[in-house]
């Protein structure tokens, strides 16, 4: 039958409408049932492929580097020198005691008082066996400090970090200390939760407390916030409390190690810092935090907008002597002590806001050193609740990373690999003007840690700096192994001197980073901090800034926490 080209061309549209309406339909229900995350995890997936293949990244050649482990002088090799870490007083005389002590109490204003009592006590002319005496304080935290004194790298006279817990693992690691105030000051850490999560949590549990809040995470309710427990007072007494909670009377046991891996299991990242902390939970990816109270009570916004509930151990600021002080030094610390248990200074340290929970009472029995070393050990081994990493290091070779930067990034990652479990799953990307893929992601087994060795001591550095570029090959990396193991934790770590010329831009790859929710650290060498800052801040991951003083120590605190 013939048909005329208006039946053709009535036809042929009406073919065309129908496609269009199938088809569309199709395009318009893909994402039917699927939550809003998803849809914005599996578009940025796409544009980031389609970025990937504009960028066209090449492959190296992978190259084996023997690994050489040796425990010998490693940690104290790790550490910067002392000098990295300010000092607050100096002494003024030839014969003083020097004091390391925890930042809250030897920085500055609200934070300066043992400064400040240190000052005060310098002008008072106490002598000891007829000669003048002072005092010298030093701000180091209280990990950092504790690795200081066991490696003999460093050792003061005196030691106050902001609870017993550092002394007691300092004694139990064979370096004996006497005490000589059980308190100079007093301080509680405390959970901060806003007033419609701790009203929410209230009401379904009957009180915010420590079970409370571990119920909540465990069940998926509650996103809780903690910091390193190897360097941090407050994350190390929430640790212990945590596993307490699960099994009162051994800590260490296979039950508290269970509970430990299900509260673990809910828990978004555990932070470097407390601004990470608390840049989360302003961001709503976190609904609770810890901090110690005297912080808390001297940060307005922080004291208007959160409550704060006491947890754990008290954080009461001993002082102490370390091993091998003479008697003079002894003394001096003595007479100190004595002078910050005055009226003036306990008076200072209350309007400075110690001092103001000293009703509290911790409901845990006290533990020795060995269980406080051997739970950070298990936090290292147990913080993944069985799920693997998958990390890529994002390395810049550009003409500015030439020289000494380039040399301290390679040391400090060969030198860091020790602190990244076996089970976690690696890869290395290169980038200047382009981008190579150096080390494709494997499990890091023996046989991976040689390719990775052998990946970064091959590298080197020339041309210019397409930052970004490289942060996009290796989320495509990531993504890729991600489907193979949904559960998998995926993180990022860009080494880099800040300075981006060449490629995409931070505003051409932030939806992607927003949609795929993959922290991106970010560790500076001489670096332009401000533009590394502005890539972690997306997804609230931690900027460090790694002078080539302190570089290898500051990623051996950052693995431990996250790898």
């Amino acid at each position: 039958m013939n048909m005329s080209r208006k039946s053709i061309g009535i036809l042929a549209g009406v073919v065309v409408l129908v496609c269009a309406a199938v088809f569309g339909g199709i395009y318009a229900t893909r994402n039917l049932g699927k939550s809003e995350k998803a849809v914005s995890k599996e578009n940025a997936s796409r544009h980031l492929a389609e970025m990937v293949d504009r960028i066209d990244p090449k492959n190296g050649k992978p190259v084996k580097s023997p690994i050489e482990y040796s425990d010998e002088d490693t940690e104290a090799a790790e550490l910067p020198d002392i000098d990295t870490c300010p000092v607050g007083v100096e002494a003024t005389t030839s014969l003083y005691a020097e004091i390391y002590s925890s930042p809250e109490k030897a920085g500055t204003g609200t934070d300066g008082w043992l400064c400040e009592m240190a000052e005060e006590f310098n002008k008072q002319g106490y002598t000891v066996n007829g000669q003048p005496v002072s005092i010298k304080i030093r701000k180091v935290n209280s990990g950092q400090a504790m690795d200081y004194i066991t490696t003999g790298k460093a050792v003061p006279e005196g030691f106050a970090p902001s609870g017993m817990f550092w002394v007691d693992m300092l004694n139990a690691k064979g370096t004996n200390t006497e005490t000589v105030s059980e308190s100079l000051v007093g301080n509680v850490a405390g959970i901060l939760l806003s007033d419609k999560t701790y009203n929410k949590i209230v009401e379904k549990y009957g009180s915010v407390d420590l079970k409370a809040i571990t119920e909540a995470t465990e069940a998926g309710e509650f996103s809780m916030g903690y910091t390193n427990p190897f360097a941090s007072s407050a994350g190390l007494n929430f640790l212990v409390c945590t596993l307490q909670r699960y099994d009162l009377g051994n800590p260490l046991s296979d039950k508290a190690v269970e509970g430990f891996q299900k509260f673990q299991k809910n828990v978004p990242f555990v932070a470097l810092t407390t601004m990470q902390m608390r840049e989360a939970a302003e961001n709503g990816s976190l609904d609770g935090f810890i901090m110690e109270y005297q912080s808390y009570v001297n940060d307005n916004v922080l004291s208007k907008n959160y409550k704060f509930t006491p947890y754990g151990y008290r954080h009461d600021n001993p002082l102490v002597s370390i091993a091998g002080a003479s008697q003079e030094k002894k003394d001096i610390l003595a007479l100190f002590a004595e002078y910050c248990a005055s009226d003036k200074a306990k008076k200072r340290a209350s309007e400075y806001g110690f001092n103001a929970m000293n009703d509290y009472v911790c409901e845990y029995d006290n533990v020795s050193g060995d269980i406080l070393t051997a739970a950070q050990k298990l936090y290292k081994t147990n913080k993944d609740s069985g799920r693997p990493v998958i990390g890529v290091f994002v390395t810049d070779v550009s003409g500015s990373m030439a020289g000494e930067p380039l040399k301290a990034l390679q040391n400090s990652l060969i030198n860091s690999m020790k602190y990244i479990n076996t089970e976690n799953y690696i890869g290395l990307v290169s980038y200047s003007d382009e981008v190579t893929i150096e080390l494709p992601v494997k499990q890091f087994n023996m046989e991976q840690q040689t390719y990775f060795k052998g990946a970064v001591e091959n590298l080197y550095a020339a041309g210019g700096t397409a930052t970004f570029d490289g942060i996009c090959v290796a989320l495509d990396m990531i993504n890729e192994m991600m489907e193979q193991y949904p559960d998998a934790k995926p993180m990022l770590f860009v080494l880099s001197d800040g300075e981006t010329n060449t490629g995409y831009n931070l505003n051409d790859i932030r939806d992607v980073l927003t949609g795929m929710k993959i922290p991106v650290y970010t560790i500076g060498y001489n670096a332009d901090l401000a533009a590394l800052e502005s890539i972690s801040s997306v997804n609230e991951a931690a900027s460090i800034d790694a002078s080539t003083d302190d570089v290898v120590y500051q990623l051996k605190i950052l693995f431990n926490a996250n790898m």
